[in-house]
């Protein structure tokens, strides 16, 4: 089973392209995965079960799997049918939205969380949007709790770039459960921020993998 203080102090890299995107295909994402591991991910973050399948065939390092389904509400790997579906696929780590909004399939974050254990070797990630998630998600048995969802619930303000003060909070609050930062993550310097805010490790996923993004910051910086 995966170590996770392997993952202490690391980048983990999200391979992610949006529907109806030219790079939406496994295998390209799979080849995303391996320019990052190249360039020093610890860990790469895959959506979809073709492409935790690609990424495991492509690369050596832990794979952290998702389903989305949906846009709207509970979206990320939203039922144990998902998660169980995202681990039996390869995931190592299963994330999933971990808010204490209710679940499609009438579960618990707990029962979801405990399935998950009980029927795979995979650990599991909790993407949460504030202090009272985060505590509850641990609660419930998630092994590691992400950032993920800040400014995306009703419950914080969006920042600019990543929440820093949610972060503090988290590792301040003795949760006993890693905290990783994802979200809005876009620069080499807020990723050192988010470090020295505490966190276990950083996910960066537009900001290195998604072209249409970047490229799109530049023209705009250059628009008359």
């Amino acid at each position: 089973m995966l170590q996770l203080d392997d993952l202490r102090s690391s980048l983990i890299v999200s391979c992610q392209a949006y529907p109806g995107e030219p790079m939406r295909d496994p295998r390209t994402m799979a080849q995303v995965a391996q320019s990052a591991v190249i360039g020093g991910a610890a860990a790469v973050r895959v959506q979809g079960i073709a492409d935790i399948q690609a990424a495991r065939s492509a690369v050596e390092v832990p794979v952290i799997g998702l389903w989305k389904d949906g846009q709207d509400g509970v979206f990320i790997t939203p039922t144990a049918h998902h998660a169980l579906a995202c681990a039996h696929a390869g995931a190592h780590i299963v994330a999933l939205d971990g808010t204490r909004r209710p679940r499609p399939d009438g579960l618990s974050l707990h029962e979801t969380i405990t399935r998950v254990h009980d029927h795979s070797n995979a650990l599991v990630m909790a993407d949460c949007g504030s202090v009272d998630d985060a505590v509850a998600a641990a609660r419930a048995g998630a092994d590691l709790i992400g950032t993920t969802l800040a400014g995306y619930t009703d419950e914080r303000v969006k920042t600019s770039g990543p929440d820093l003060d949610l972060l503090r909070e988290l590792t301040a609050s003795g949760l006993g459960v890693p905290v990783v930062a994802e979200g809005r993550i876009h620069t080499p310097g807020q990723a050192r921020q988010a470090h020295e805010a505490g966190a276990f490790a950083v996910v960066v996923g537009t900001a290195i993998t998604h072209p249409a993004s970047i490229t799109s910051w530049f023209a705009a910086a250059l628009a008359p």
